[in-house]
């Protein structure tokens, strides 16, 4: 198993180029089962959860090639409607094949995705909707067996909680339904909007892009497209807490400006400071003294979950105290036991934090216990004093490209040790 070996101390400066979103990837992969032909996708960042659902398209029995940036997917040749278990068990996003099965063939039958290491992240909230849709729903031995002989119904559809991969779900579905179909309460993320503009690409008639309320007009047929995946917001809000927290100067190159807005808003508040010199770069200078902030996390605009474990990172080196509340997952801070073993001053209560800035954290043997959380235990690590040995890192390798390799180039001495 590989592990990435730290030492810390090293002031960051340079320029990073930011990889396609993985979570605006993953569900326009899955939107080419919709269309005829083959779609050519660009920005297509080389993660394991894109190897993943490729993988997955394949078994269904589409043409799938990955190359570097770049993904050429054709979904004629579909006749398998099934996702198995051993596939979705490694990457919930596979659920995101449903809704363009069902809409198009009529059926589908797609393992339940089962718990997760960040707290339970049911799909009843897809079923639902579907249901409300016309679909024929039934749970049998741990599969979702979905048909819609008829066809899909538009359908009015108010979410009871904005859900990201539930708005995307249905959405697909929605694109090929008889009638109209509103989205209310639908998750507002730029990913969402990503999808949603790569469906109007192929065809779709969808208004509300970017709000919580998304008018789709079904259509009879979606046509194969070229279109580029939006840059990864995550990523680049960890290469901006990367500077924070070395102290250092970066410049972030193809980030996705518009989007990181509240993540920018705070850190600028622990004393960042921040350039713009092109429209998709920022120029990212650390302060001496890293300034305690609190943070609560909520769906876009707020603050995002997915980058919790990268601040709470910073505030453990932050003159002061700092409270983080965390309110879209449950479990989401096992990352704080790992921390703890570099020094943090870390004290849970509920869905709550309380970090108490410390002068230094020193190296230690911690291991990755999710994606966000192995980020955090990198940075970290930067920080320390010695040496930080990160293992399970393949959690990291999910969600970001060639991370050792970038951080390195800024100047980290970092590297990675082959199991």
């Amino acid at each position: 198993m590989d592990k990435i070996i730290i030492e810390g101390g090293q002031r960051l400066e340079g320029e990073v180029t930011i990889s396609g979103a993985k979570n605006a990837a993953l569900p326009i992969m899955a939107s080419t089962l919709l269309a005829d032909g083959t779609s050519a996708l660009e920005n297509i960042p080389d993660l394991l959860d894109i190897r993943t659902i490729a993988n997955l398209l394949r078994r269904l029995g589409a043409e799938v090639d990955l190359s570097a940036g770049r993904a050429e997917i054709n979904s004629n040749s579909v006749e398998n409607l099934v996702a198995p278990y051993e596939l979705v068990k490694t990457m919930r996003a596979s659920v995101l094949v449903l809704g363009p099965l069902l809409t198009r063939f009529g059926k589908a039958q797609v393992s339940l995705p089962g718990g997760c290491a960040i707290g339970a992240r049911p799909i009843n909230l897809h079923l639902k909707g579907l249901t409300a849709m016309g679909a024929e729903i039934n749970l049998e031995h741990g599969y979702v067996q979905a048909e819609a002989p008829l066809g899909l119904q538009g359908a009015d559809i108010f979410f009871d909680l904005p859900t990201v991969t539930g708005t995307e779900n249905l959405l697909m579905a929605a694109v090929l339904a008889n009638g109209t179909t509103i989205l209310r309460n639908a998750a507002r993320e730029p990913e969402v909007a990503d999808l949603a503009n790569a469906l109007t690409a192929m065809g779709a008639k969808i208004e509300g892009i970017g709000t919580d309320v998304l008018t789709i007009e079904g259509v009879k047929s979606l046509k194969a497209i070229s279109y580029g995946v939006m840059s990864d917001r995550i990523e680049a809000a960890t290469f901006m807490a990367a500077a924070g927290i070395t102290g250092g100067r970066i410049t972030i190159k193809q980030a996705p400006v518009s989007a990181l807005t509240a993540v920018e808003n705070k850190l600028k508040q622990t004393g960042l400071k921040f350039d713009h010199p092109g429209q998709d770069t920022i120029v990212v200078t650390g302060p001496s003294r890293i300034n305690s902030v609190d943070i609560k996390t909520e769906p876009y605009p707020g603050f995002p979950t997915d980058m919790q474990a990268q601040f709470m990172a910073m505030m453990c080196f932050a003159s002061g105290l700092s409270v983080i509340t965390e309110t879209i997952f449950d479990n989401r801070f096992i990352h704080v036991s790992e921390l703890e073993r570099m020094g943090a001053d870390i004290r849970l209560s509920g869905n709550t934090a309380i970090v108490e800035g410390v002068p230094a954290l020193l190296g230690a043997p911690v291991m990755a216990t999710d994606l966000r959380a192995s980020a955090s235990l990198v940075l970290a690590g930067l920080a320390a004093k010695g040496q930080t040995e990160v293992s399970r890192v393949y959690h990291i390798d999910r969600g970001y490209e060639r991370i050792e390799e970038k951080l390195s180039g800024l100047g980290a001495r970092i590297r990675r040790i082959k199991a």
